[in-house]
């Protein structure tokens, strides 16, 4: 079967993998674009569970105050600098920092049970290991700090 580039591109575009993996995914799934995009994402989250015992030392603390009455800090991490400075990590960690602040979790461990304010479909674990799978990186949420007035 004849795989078509625009939907590979089209593929790549949406889930950050190669070139290569995502036609070999449109092959594996005979062309089927949704079958093809579950099976990069299965292959993906896969892939980051192998990563999930790696280091993640280099790291970002992103800020933001809504309103000036409530702040929060986080510190997010990954495995490397570069990543660290990717338009991906820096908006996962603007993501987060929203979230905190809307909805007061507890922990980290509550936090990443959450369900995603913009997706309640998905939960904030998902986010981060969707992020993680895009930047081929171990990703974690380190820690956070809430303030309100």
């Amino acid at each position: 079967m004849a795989i078509n580039m625009e939907e590979v591109q089209k593929l790549r575009d949406m889930t950050g993998a190669g070139v290569m993996e995502c036609k070999k995914a449109l092959d594996d799934a005979k062309g089927n674009f949704d079958e093809a995009l579950n099976l990069v994402r299965e292959r993906g989250l896969i892939k980051v569970e192998k990563r999930s015992e790696r280091e993640a030392g280099a790291g970002l603390i992103e800020s933001y105050v809504h309103n000036g009455r409530i702040g929060v800090l986080l510190d997010l991490r990954a495995e490397t600098d570069f990543v660290v400075r990717s338009d991906d990590f820096r908006q996962l960690a603007k993501e987060i920092v929203m979230q905190i602040a809307a909805d007061e979790p507890a922990d980290v461990t509550a936090l990443l049970a959450q369900p995603y304010l913009r997706d309640e479909t998905k939960t904030i674990d998902a986010l981060v290991k969707e992020v993680a799978a895009r930047v081929g990186e171990n990703v974690r949420v380190n820690g956070f700090s809430r303030l309100s007035v």
